[in-house]
């Protein structure tokens, strides 16, 4: 049994749809929508944007077996992003200043477009990770950038259900032990 089967497994019973559904979109006939690296690079900007590390740990580890080392790097890369961008397009959001939301951000933000895989499937990872991190303008940014390259509606549908899953997974797995406790 993988890690990654063994913390499904781990999910409680009060978790099962989460563990049923983690089961289903992970496995091998699941997101059909996705290509290998599409559906592993976003399962990975997930886990990262969803801060569990064992989880993450499992997510990398079993996408290893799926997709070469410069997608799960770019994966990862798109999650570092969005853990800034998320944070900085959200309060400028929030802010509701008109005279703030049109200053530059002024944040390096490079790897945006050097990145080393199809701008398709970076968009993809970095609509996991905007959806875990709950973003409003990044996420639509991201489903706007994947649909200029060509991703078709069922395919972003397809990561936000996976970023959804991990969300969830990540969340009951840091309850569990409280909740046993």
């Amino acid at each position: 049994m993988t890690t990654l089967e063994s913390l499904r497994q781990a999910l409680p019973e009060y978790a099962k749809d989460i563990r049923l559904n983690f089961g289903s979109l992970l496995g091998p006939e699941g997101l059909p929508e996705l290509s290998a690296a599409q559906k592993w690079g976003s399962a990975i900007a997930a886990a990262v944007a969803a801060r569990h590390h064992a989880l993450t740990a499992a997510v990398e580890a079993e996408a290893s077996t799926h997709v070469d080392a410069a997608t799960a790097e770019a994966a990862r890369t798109a999650a570092a992003l969005m853990a800034m961008t998320n944070v900085y397009y959200r309060a400028v959001h929030m802010a509701d200043d008109a005279d703030l939301s049109r200053l530059p951000p002024g944040l390096r933000m490079n790897a945006l477009a050097k990145h080393g895989i199809a701008q398709n499937d970076f968009e993809l990872f970095g609509l996991a990770a905007s959806v875990v991190k709950g973003c409003e303008g990044c996420t639509r940014a991201h489903i706007d950038g994947a649909r200029k390259h060509g991703v078709a509606t069922p395919a972003v549908q397809a990561v936000i259900k996976l970023a959804a899953v991990i969300h969830a997974a990540a969340t009951v797995l840091d309850a569990a032990p409280a909740a046993a406790a």
